[in-house]
């Protein structure tokens, strides 16, 4: 039995390390392993590395060439490799930031998806706290606000209507509100952590089939174009705009949401090379009770892609008075 465990975890985890995926597998098989060392040693044995020849079959199968080699034998790594999402094509790929839901301004995202029907966008990109979870955040919390159920049950509704209205291929990145969902499950329901149904993919997936998520802190390429929510750079911010923060940040073409204003930077390099970074406004209230006073504007964007995998256009536009400029 704790072979096939161990066959179906590595077939499911080609090349996660042997001891990273030895926790996991105990962590959710605790009845069948005495401990980690019991999971790595059983892992180890249908990969080869151990002097058993019953477990040959195995060996060809599980043996994998490019997993990190370790010829001095040091600790094994826990190393979590960090790469972009990288977004397959499509002609034009709308960009909503900052929803909020259920504290979106219904006239700013009415107008953002009529200029997105109306431009034909074959994709949307959700930029992150589309929805907020204010409950479920570490803050102080107003108890007259909505609670987490009735935050998603709307986001269902969003999407059917999304559906409905676009007909694209609909991207969720998770932002920092959505993550606090993630938080709360560590910090006050720990045990529930890796259980299938309580995952926050999970959760969104079942309420819209054919959704592709994004994580947190990954960051997004769309042909050349990167794309962040925002968070993924600590304290992103300039005394000029967002857009300049970026700018200093990333040192290269990209475009986020988070900062709830609207704004562009470009620079030219010694060759004439043009780099140019982009904020995107909110579709949310703009005086919510935690920050009243405030530069926020109502905005949203799309990207023409080229056939090429390269090249694009940036439509970053503003909107004001329900009217996009």
């Amino acid at each position: 039995m704790k072979t096939n465990i161990a066959r179906e975890y590595r077939r499911k985890h080609p090349e996660m390390p042997t001891l990273k995926l030895a926790r996991i597998m105990y962590a959710e098989n605790q009845l069948s392993f005495k401990d980690v060392e019991d999971a790595r040693y059983v892992l180890r044995r249908i990969e080869g590395k151990t002097s058993h020849k019953k477990y040959k079959g195995d060996a060809e199968e599980f043996h994998v060439e490019h997993r990190p080699k370790n010829p001095y034998k040091l600790p094994e790594s826990d190393e979590v490799k960090y790469e972009p999402f990288v977004f397959p094509h499509h002609d034009r790929i709308g960009i909503l930031s900052d929803i909020h839901l259920p504290y979106h301004n219904m006239e700013a995202l009415t107008e953002a998806l009529t200029e997105l029907k109306k431009n034909k966008v074959d994709a949307v990109l959700l930029n992150g706290d589309t929805i907020d979870c204010h409950q479920l955040s570490r803050f102080v919390k107003d108890p007259k606000k909505r609670d987490f159920k009735y935050e998603i049950d709307m986001l269902k509704e969003f999407f059917n209507r999304l559906d409905e209205i676009l007909k694209a291929k609909i991207y969720f990145k998770i932002g920092n509100h959505e993550a606090r969902y993630e938080h709360f499950l560590m910090m006050k329901a720990h045990e529930l952590k890796g259980i299938e149904d309580f995952e926050f993919s999970n959760i969104i997936k079942a309420r819209e089939k054919g959704i592709q998520l994004i994580a947190s802190n990954q960051f997004m390429k769309i042909n050349s174009l990167n794309g962040i929510h925002g968070h993924e750079y600590f304290g992103v911010t300039s005394p000029v705009n967002i857009a300049r923060g970026l700018y200093m940040k990333g040192k290269t073409s990209a475009f986020q949401g988070h900062n709830h204003q609207t704004s562009e930077h470009t620079e030219t390099d010694m060759n004439g090379n043009i780099t140019t970074t982009w904020s995107i406004g909110c579709l949310s209230e703009l005086h919510p009770s935690y920050m009243p006073l405030n530069k926020h504007n109502h905005g949203f964007a799309w990207v023409e892609c080229d056939k090429n995998g390269v090249d694009y256009k940036f439509h970053n536009k503003r909107i004001y008075n329900g009217k996009t400029l």
